[in-house]
Order: C-alpha cells, then sequence, then structure tokens
C-alpha cells in the first residue's frame, strides 16, 4: 500500500507540503501568489503542446490502474465499484455530490483568499488552441479518475482490511485529499479534507467510487473549461 501511494498521491502530498513550505517562506504574502492547474507545457509551440498534455494526463492514470490490478488480484470482480457501470446510479449520486460540494467550496476559496491564507487558483493557462477544451475535459477527468480510485477506492479499503477502524479510515483518506491539495494553500488542504470526509463515507455506505468520479468530473470540468471561457469576468466575482 506504501509502495502504491509512493508513486502516485503520496509522493504528490509530499511535493505540495515542499511547495506551500517554499511559498511561506518566500518573503512573499500567500495571498499574493498564484498557483497554475493546467499550465502550458511548450509556450508558443501549440502541437508540442498538446503532445506533452496528452502524455501526462495518459501516464497520470497509470497509479490508478495499479491500485485496480492489486485490487482485482484478490479475485474480486470489482472491488471499488468502477468496472460494473450503473448509469443511474452513479450519474445522479455524482450530480448531487458536485452540486453539495461546488458551492460551498467555491465559498470557502473566495473566504480562505480573503484572510490571506489561500494563493490565487488559476485553473488553467493553455494556449487559445482548438484542443484547449478537450484537453481540460480529459485532465478533469484524469483527475477524477486517480483521486478517487486511490484515495478512496484502493485506500478505504485496504485500510479495512488491515482492520482499521472507519473514523481513522475515514480521517486517513480526508488527510491525504487535503495534503496533496496544500500547494494551493491552507484554503485548498481544507476544502479538500472536507470533501474527502464526504466521499470516504459514502464509499463506506455504497461500496461505489463511480458516482465519486463523476462528481470529481463535474467539479474540474466545471471551474477548468468555466475559467477558460469566463476568465475576463471572474474578477467581479472574487476570483
Amino acid at each position: 500500500m506504501l509502495l502504491a501511494l509512493g508513486v502516485s498521491l503520496g509522493f504528490s502530498a509530499v511535493w505540495a507540503i515542499v511547495d506551500l513550505a517554499g511559498k511561506l517562506s518566500s518573503g512573499k504574502a500567500l495571498a499574493a501568489q498564484s498557483t497554475t492547474l493546467n499550465p502550458s507545457e511548450a509556450s508558443g509551440r501549440p502541437a508540442l503542446d498538446l503532445v506533452f498534455q496528452l502524455v501526462r494526463i495518459f501516464f497520470g492514470i497509470v497509479p490508478a490502474l495499479l491500485a485496480l490490478h492489486l485490487l482485482n488480484r484478490g479475485d474480486r470482480e470489482d472491488p471499488v465499484g468502477v468496472h460494473a457501470w450503473r448509469p443511474g446510479f452513479d450519474a445522479g449520486w455524482g450530480v448531487a455530490l458536485a452540486a453539495g460540494i461546488g458551492i460551498p467550496g467555491l465559498a470557502l476559496y473566495i473566504g480562505s483568499r480573503a484572510i490571506g491564507i489561500n494563493t490565487t487558483v488559476i485553473p488553467e493557462a493553455l494556449p487559445a488552441a482548438w484542443w484547449m477544451v478537450p484537453v481540460l475535459l480529459l485532465s478533469a477527468a484524469q483527475n477524477a479518475f486517480l483521486e478517487e480510485i486511490v484515495v478512496v477506492g484502493y485506500l478505504v479499503r485496504r485500510l479495512r482490511e488491515m482492520g482499521w477502524i472507519l473514523p481513522a479510515v475515514v480521517t486517513a483518506s480526508a488527510l491525504l485529499r487535503g495534503s496533496y491539495h496544500l500547494y494551493q494553500g491552507f484554503g485548498g488542504f481544507a476544502g479538500n479534507a472536507i470533501m474527502g470526509i464526504i466521499f470516504a463515507l459514502f464509499f463506506a455506505r455504497f461500496q461505489r467510487v463511480g458516482p465519486l468520479v463523476v462528481a470529481h468530473f463535474l467539479l474540474d470540468s466545471v471551474a477548468f473549461v468555466g475559467y477558460a471561457l469566463l476568465a475576463g469576468h471572474l474578477g467581479a466575482l472574487g476570483l
């Protein structure tokens, strides 16, 4: 389990902690700094940039596939509720979870920036090429698949098999989710940790990550594509 996390979101958590330490020690207020989530990888060369983006997205899902492989070795047909697609259940709960988390999450982000504990998050900085929106949607899908498979499906199931009680499992999953968002600041940590509690409890109840993948995809898609299309109008909203 530690090895699987070490090559995926456990590594991301350590990186985020170091990154936050760098931001805090830079001599510049945290609220005056920015964090870009989907940067250009080859400025001025859109074709090469597209290749870089697709490579990043493809290899970004590999740790999730590894986690599924490790779980499936126990001959369980669908150990985390992602193989057998249940469109009504997954889509319905996914939309509900996204709506319930999205608006309070946006308020928390605005509030944390206002009190100076979070950076300004720039959801995308891609060139205005034909592939911008498709790549942002693929990036949202990759984030959703990776995080929900590893941090919820894989981690929660493994810890429960090791005999951890549910409150400890939920706390571990939520803290991991929050910690690899620390590069955004303390608001990013708090918001994602709360989301982690909700998602881990949902999985413990229904044994399906399908709705969580849908919800995460919707949240990231709205943030990424919405910013790309409306960036010039967001200043009045404090974003």
